[in-house]
């Protein structure tokens, strides 16, 4: 028992050494990022709906679920992205790889349990160029080059604890730590001068946030009602700025070659994590079949920006609408795997709260997958597709389309069994 729990300990927090925060979406640039996660593979495939409380799946999104849990439980979920971008200046498309969440969920005793784990919360991660052409005085012809680049993103590693109050009611709170660093630079060229410049933004990020959660569920003849409510209030994140001002000399193939460099005195800021509202209800039979729906509220016209002189984008309240379920034909049948795979699938729209030149950016995806049993009674691999459109053409902006395979295991097993022979 102890070798799994240190196992697991160790998986989880040499973790936060591999962990990738990888987007490739322009639209990171702004606030701490474009915010990845959006529940897990179990929950993200019926929408990023959460309102279920799961025995032998950890629902990160309440920590009222917690309580919920009968054996303990390791999961990790991770993703393959595939983006093509559409601009009025033409087309591009981006592959990543990420891990989405670790996280390690206990049963203590008949009422109560807790979760801990490590998440990438936002990615900054996006490459644009432009060149343009131009004509100088002596109708000398002249190229103008701009690049701009960002990496980094915000992690969260936190610890939850849910009681079961009796056969209705379950309340559960969550406390984490969030940390991360982000850099953008800027690159600006032009052929007829013979240096450039070049400007590197690094923020460093950290703050304290927390996750209440309440979860109702009644038995209403032969169905099964649930009902979930989560609340994140603001999070404030302190941003350690500095920026460096350098000249560059470029080659060919645009590789920069830094000549001289400054910094530049920039004040350090604070940021704000958008505090969040959930509310949501479910309705089928619990081993058979269930549909539900949510609805999240964001305060993210509250949110900044890493620097002051970030011009051209704005922030309004955001909302996300969600809807989803699943089906098993038999959990009970012994000799048709089949009839035990669990099929999940679920619609999300999304007001994100980002406004770029007028435009609000709007996210909306369709999903859909499967719980596959493992060798174990409880064990399983989940699997699926999420495919979606993210932001806008309009206005010089860029339409993201999307296709996301995202996995996740989950290991399920009795830790806390008292030996009876030694």
């Amino acid at each position: 028992m102890i070798k799994k729990i240190l196992i697991a300990v160790f998986l989880l927090f040499s973790f936060v050494t591999i962990a990738q925060q990888a987007t490739s979406s322009p639209y990171s640039f702004y606030g701490i990022g474009e915010v990845r996660f959006k529940g897990t593979v179990e929950n993200r495939l019926m929408g990023s709906m959460a309102v279920i409380p799961d025995s032998i799946h950890v629902n990160l999104q309440n920590p009222a679920s917690y309580s919920s849990l009968k054996l303990a439980t390791f999961t990790v979920g991770g993703s393959f992205n595939s983006s093509r971008f559409n601009s009025s200046q033409g087309n591009d498309k981006a592959q990543r790889t990420t891990v989405d969440y670790l996280a390690v969920g206990l049963p203590i005793g008949k009422s109560s349990g807790v979760t801990f784990g490590l998440l990438p919360y936002s990615s900054v991660g996006y490459r644009v160029s432009n060149e343009s052409f131009d004509v100088n005085n002596t109708n000398q012809t002249i190229k103008i080059l701009k690049k701009y680049e960002g990496k980094g993103g915000l992690n969260k590693v936190f610890a939850g604890y849910g009681y079961q109050i009796n056969k209705n009611f379950r309340i559960g709170a969550d406390l984490s730590y969030n940390f991360g660093t982000i850099e953008t630079t800027s690159i600006g060229y032009q052929s007829d001068v013979d240096y450039g410049s070049q400007e590197k933004n690094t923020s460093e990020l950290s703050g304290v946030g927390f996750n209440i959660g309440a979860m109702y569920e009644r038995k209403i003849k032969k169905y099964d009602f649930y009902g979930s409510i989560a609340f994140a209030p603001q999070t404030n994140l302190k941003s350690n700025n500095e920026r460096v001002l350098s000249s560059i000399l470029y080659s060919e193939d645009y590789s920069p070659g830094v000549i001289s460099q400054i910094k530049d005195s920039v004040p350090d800021t604070t940021l704000r994590i958008p505090g969040q509202l959930s509310i949501g209800a479910g309705f089928g039979k619990s081993k058979k079949w269930i549909v539900g729906t949510e609805v999240t509220f964001k305060q993210s016209s509250d949110m900044t920006n890493r620097f002051s002189d970030i011009t051209g984008a704005s922030f309004e309240n955001g909302i996300q609408y969600s809807l989803g379920g699943y089906f098993v034909p038999n959990y009970n049948a012994f000799s048709n795997y089949f009839k035990k795979i669990t099929y999940r699938a679920g619609f999300r729209y999304e007001k994100t709260g980002l406004v770029i030149r007028n435009e609000s950016i709007m996210d909306y995806s369709f999903t859909g997958g499967f719980g596959l049993p493992l060798g174990g009674a409880f064990s399983n691999l989940n699997i699926g597709l999420e495919y979606g459109k993210k932001g806008t053409a309009k206005a010089n902006l860029v339409e993201e389309n999307y296709m996301n395979v995202i996995m996740s295991i989950s290991l399920n097993d009795k830790w806390f069994v008292k030996r009876r022979y030694e």
